[in-house]
């Protein structure tokens, strides 16, 4: 229930750093779990797969002449990739994960 307390005195930089426990976590404290952290490695993981994915897919659709699945799969790999540059971006500033 720690994480829950309210605090009267501002944050600093170095606790954004190492990361907020239950930050993101509306059960935070139930059942005595452990305070959750983000897990911005296994989204860029994620992340890069599905543009791996959806790229290959892209291009088998356009070699077939299916413009349709060349469109859909293109659009999911430009969010994945905009996705990934946002990961990227929060891990180079330092948040844990």
């Amino acid at each position: 229930m720690q994480a829950r307390a309210h605090r009267h005195q501002p944050r600093s930089r170095e606790e954004y750093e190492r990361g907020l426990p239950d930050y993101h976590d509306p059960t935070a404290g139930f059942g005595g779990a452990a305070p959750a952290y983000s897990a911005l490695t296994l989204r860029i993981v994620l992340a890069s797969l599905a543009v791996v994915l959806s790229v290959g897919g892209a291009i088998l659709f356009a070699y077939n002449d299916a413009w349709w699945g060349t469109i859909v799969l293109g659009l999911i790999a430009f969010g994945s990739l905009i996705d990934l540059g946002w990961v990227i971006h929060r891990k180079r500033r330092g948040e844990p994960g």
